[in-house]
């Protein structure tokens, strides 16, 4: 090892609104040593997500809250630096739940081995990672699209809605992502493959729909909530499918606030709205995984990822997830690969 401690991101205090970079703290502790059955993973990269907010809150929305002080949460890529298992050889490649720290123990039985031949090790966190698996349950064991369907992807510049809106590609779909700059639209379209781009950040939201999806919404692949799912609803069709992923517009207060009643909508036009979470289809990790990857280094997904380096700036990666800060996955570069 070559770092005499560990330095660690911790939660100082708890949000009020939308997280600030003051909410985070830095910490120095002692390298851990691992026990029996235990590895120590020395991190080269973790992973920053809208859903880490829900985790901040002093009672649990998701999962149990971080402690005042604890490590923040989040997954991570390594090399295993030492072992306590001799299943588990010094030198590995692994991926774990870490959070932001430069070293981590973790009992080797939850650690999932990565083959670095694929992808860039990156990947890992992100279009083959838990995002990808996101967007490929999400859309076609959700929302079951079919050829010659429209598909409407909310957050369509980030991470899963990417990958989405490619996928929806893949299977023969019409596709329009909505997101809040120009740049990402020009992004979706010129580089991603989408047939349309909608910034939602326009006076005219259900004009710009409508022109995008002159046939109509059949699947809504849904990232943000609030007044722009409102919108995609008012324009669904017969039998839409409507997939919740998350709703990052409503991330920052206890209760959101409620929106207008979805029932007669979904009735009148004999839709389905349902929420899921990625862990829902485990079992079938091996077979999405497989896929993905084919996607991915056949050139038919394309990804970006927004990378920071430095624990000392994953507070403001993280903060500048809710102001769309980033295109595509972003990360924390614990360490440079060759370091």
């Amino acid at each position: 090892m070559t770092a005499a401690t560990n330095l660690q991101v911790v939660l100082a205090r708890r949000p009020v609104g939308v997280p600030v970079v003051e909410d985070f703290g830095l910490r120095e502790s002692a390298i851990p040593e691992a026990g029996a059955g235990e590895a120590v993973v020395r991190t080269a990269f973790v992973s920053v997500d809208p859903y880490m907010r829900g985790r901040l809150w002093e009672q649990p929305h998701r999962g149990d809250p971080v402690a005042i002080g604890q490590v923040m949460i989040g997954e991570g890529v390594g090399e295993v630096v030492a072992s306590g298992d001799p299943a588990m050889a010094v030198g590995e490649t692994v991926r774990g739940y870490f959070g932001w720290q430069q070293y981590a123990t973790a009992a080797t039985g939850e650690l999932e081995r990565i083959d670095r031949s694929a992808a860039p090790l990156s990947t890992a966190l992100g279009v083959l990672g838990m995002p990808g698996l996101t967007a490929y349950y999400g859309l076609l064991e959700v929302g079951q699209p079919r050829a010659g369907e429209t598909v409407v992807v909310t957050g369509a510049a980030g991470a899963v809605g990417s990958a989405v809106g490619q996928i929806a590609r893949i299977k023969g779909c019409r596709v329009v992502g909505i997101c809040g700059t120009e740049a990402k639209c020009r992004h979706l379209v010129d580089d991603l493959g989408f047939d349309a781009a909608v910034n939602y950040r326009t006076d005219s939201l259900d004009d710009d729909l409508a022109a995008a999806c002159p046939d109509g919404i059949d699947v809504i692949f849904e990232n943000v909530g609030g007044e722009i799912l409102e919108a995609m609803l008012r324009q669904i069709n017969l039998h839409a499918r409507i997939a919740l992923c998350g709703a990052i517009a409503q991330y920052h207060t206890a209760e959101p606030p409620l929106v207008p009643p979805h029932s007669r909508t979904l009735h009148r036009r004999r839709a389905r709205m349902q929420g899921f979470l990625v862990n829902d289809f485990a079992e079938q990790d091996e077979e999405a995984m497989a896929a993905l990857t084919e996607w991915v280094t056949s050139g038919q997904i394309v990804y970006r990822e927004s990378i920071v380096d430095g624990l000392e700036n994953a507070a403001a990666a993280f903060v500048g997830l809710f102001s769309g800060a980033n295109t595509g996955k972003q990360l924390v570069r614990v360490r440079a690969e060759s370091d």
